[in-house]
């Protein structure tokens, strides 16, 4: 066999024998068992069962000998077909690093009683903060209250949607009121709390409570109102993002090719008929896609409602996020807190995952 063969020359899983392969497997699995007895160990001494190590540092090096053996395993195991499937390690270990493990160490957190202003420290409490949460009333109606903020997202595509075809039109200076519509958005929404509520809707000297006086409102309260503080947070919100949904909506209306809406109007078909039956059925991903990432935006609501109202009053304005961020920031509860932002996250995949089966569904009989 010449030299150029035995470069050529590669292990297949037919030559592994499976001994080999037996060799691999355990490897990968006494790695994986002293990574979760040391983890499973500094856990307990968190809580104080056993005696607490000083850092999770014990926890962090069994997790590289960990990874190292199933890198060794690949290899072992799978011959040329493992060392190709090295090429995707460092993204696995960085998925682990930054979404298992902190998950992890937030369980730990949740299942614990511990306030930062006492001197015990954290201590398992198993379900009392689940209880706890349960019978907290504020909670609830901070949920209630971002249940109205997503569904105020349909009059927010609204909106976007009407600019985004008013600015696909042919009118005058387009490419000016592009720009103009969009500067909101380049605007932190900590300093349109500033400029809006703090400013603006300011009760004594403000321009707006100044307008209200002298239109017969003796004592104008815009944000100590319940029933006109929730809508003038999400005002102040939608005039945010509203940019955002509008130049995506915009993108997708300019990739409509001309020669469909040339051809509905040379049929005979009106202006509106040409928008439902030819632009909106066409829009329809687009709008989805723009929905979707608003309702993300949306679910993280906390920056203009810490700013404005710290939730009130009385609780009338609370966002879930401002809610967990007050229970961290005021009352110093990192256990209650993380069990409430689990909770959270838990409801927020079930109900996007909810979500898109039914939009899948309601697509595909329009597509």
């Amino acid at each position: 066999m010449s030299d150029a063969t035995d470069r050529l020359y590669v292990v297949t899983n037919d030559q592994i024998s499976p001994a080999r392969e037996r060799f691999g497997r355990i490897l990968v699995w006494c790695a994986a068992a002293l990574l979760v007895a040391v983890a499973l160990f500094q856990v307990m001494g968190s809580f104080g069962t056993v005696e607490e190590m000083d850092s999770w540092r014990p926890t962090l090096y069994a997790y590289l000998v960990f990874v190292i053996a199933y890198c060794a395993s690949l290899v072992i195991r799978h011959g040329e077909r493992g060392k190709r499937q090295l090429f995707i390690v460092p993204a696995t270990i960085f998925v682990i690093s930054m979404v298992v493990f902190p998950l992890i160490f937030a369980l730990t957190i949740a299942f614990s009683d511990w306030n930062l202003s006492s001197v015990s420290g954290q201590n398992f409490n198993g379900f009392d903060n689940i209880r706890q949460m349960w019978n907290d009333g504020f909670y609830w109606n901070a949920l209630g209250n971002m249940v109205w903020y997503c569904l105020a997202i349909i009059v927010e595509y609204v909106i976007a949607f009407g600019l985004a075809l008013l600015l696909n039109s042919e009118i005058r200076a387009r490419k000016f009121f592009r720009v103009a519509f969009l500067l909101p958005l380049m605007l932190s929404p900590v300093a349109v709390s500033w400029m809006v509520g703090k400013s603006m809707f300011e009760a004594r000297f403000g321009p707006m409570a100044r307008l209200a006086r002298w239109l017969g409102w003796e004592r104008p309260s815009f944000f100590g109102d319940p029933d006109i503080a929730p809508y003038l947070i999400e005002a102040m919100d939608a005039w945010t993002f509203i940019p955002f949904m509008m130049i995506m909506l915009l993108a997708g209306l300019q990739a409509i090719p001309k020669d469909l809406q040339e051809a509905a109007r040379v049929d005979g078909a009106t202006p509106w008929q040409t928008f439902w039956e030819v632009t909106f059925p066409l829009m329809l991903p687009v709008s989805l896609t723009a929905i979707m990432i608003r309702i993300i935006f949306k679910l993280k609501l906390a920056d203009i409602i810490i700013t404005v109202t710290s939730g009130g009053p009385g609780g009338a304005t609370d966002s879930v996020t401002s809610f967990i961020f007050r229970e961290y920031r005021d009352r110093s509860n990192v256990g209650y807190g993380t069990m409430l932002a689990i909770v959270y996250l838990v409801l927020i995949i079930i109900g996007f995952t909810l979500f898109m089966k039914l939009v899948a569904r309601w697509m595909r009989p329009r597509t």
